[in-house]
């Protein structure tokens, strides 16, 4: 039986007409993963580096967003070729690899999606929802075609190598991480200073340069609509636990009234 492979987040940005928005995923939970993945958006992020997100928790979320219109990515904790096998095998196609910090790293990333003699990615079809357990003809010969990759840029080492990473075959895309830039350039805290927005906007400049698509973390949306304006490909633009975290604490300031300032005076 012909199974249906998604098309990958490196042929949607090559197809957009427009930047596409998307949010994190980070609770964990099936259930708030699919209802995120009707949402209307682009794309998903499912974290795994900063979330509770395990092997089973993250193939539960794929399972649950899959069937609707929207592109999946999947960051997983560390850039490890074991790590990133175990993910592939689990069905993810598209990979937001954190923390590249050199062309190395970045070749090393890309190699671990690949097999050999191109990468070297452990060969477990047979065993892997990636392959539908080898009901996917020719899975093995059109692994790299249906795969994407996704540095992430986070630190001033990456900014500083930012051509040279943009230059590595199978890097398909950067995406910048002003909240662990901010903290390298000794400003926790304060992605918002000028001196982040400058470094990732000579980011989004080396990009656009290079040819390839590129994408930033923007919650507030005065800054996401600059780095848009800046030519910022794609953008994640909330999360659901911040959502649910913001959407609470309003209600409970509508409701309920703090005694001697403190908010939590009532429990």
């Amino acid at each position: 039986m012909p199974l249906r492979i998604e098309d990958t987040f490196r042929s949607a940005l090559a197809s957009a007409k427009r930047p596409l928005a998307g949010m994190w995923i980070c609770s964990g939970s099936p259930l708030v993963a699919e209802l995120c993945a009707g949402s209307g958006l682009d794309w998903l992020l499912v974290d795994a580096e900063h979330s509770p997100n395990g092997l089973e928790s993250v193939l539960a979320q794929l399972q649950a967003i899959h069937g609707y219109p929207v592109h999946t990515v999947v960051r997983p904790p560390v850039n490890d070729t074991v790590v990133i096998k175990q993910y592939l095998d689990l069905g993810v196609q598209n990979l937001l690899i954190p923390m590249v910090n050199s062309v190395a790293e970045a070749e090393a990333a890309v190699a671990a999606t690949r097999y050999p003699p191109h990468g070297v990615r452990g060969v477990g079809s047979a065993l892997a929802r990636a392959a539908r357990w080898n009901r996917i003809p020719d899975y093995l010969a059109r692994a790299n075609e249906i795969i994407s990759v996704t540095v992430q840029i986070e630190s001033t080492a990456a900014v500083d190598a930012v051509g040279d990473i943009l230059k590595v075959d199978g890097v398909d895309a950067i995406f910048l991480g002003p909240s662990d830039l901010a903290a390298s350039m000794g400003l926790l805290g304060q992605q918002e200073h000028p001196e982040v927005r400058a470094a990732v906007e000579r980011c989004l400049a080396a990009a656009k340069a290079a040819g390839k698509p590129v994408g930033v973390n923007a919650f507030n949306p005065d800054t996401a609509r600059h780095y848009l304006a800046n030519g910022a490909d794609f953008i994640l633009v909330g999360a659901d636990v911040a959502l649910l975290a913001r959407g609470s604490e309003a209600l409970a300031a509508q409701y309920i009234e703090p005694a001697d300032g403190d908010p939590h005076a009532s429990y």
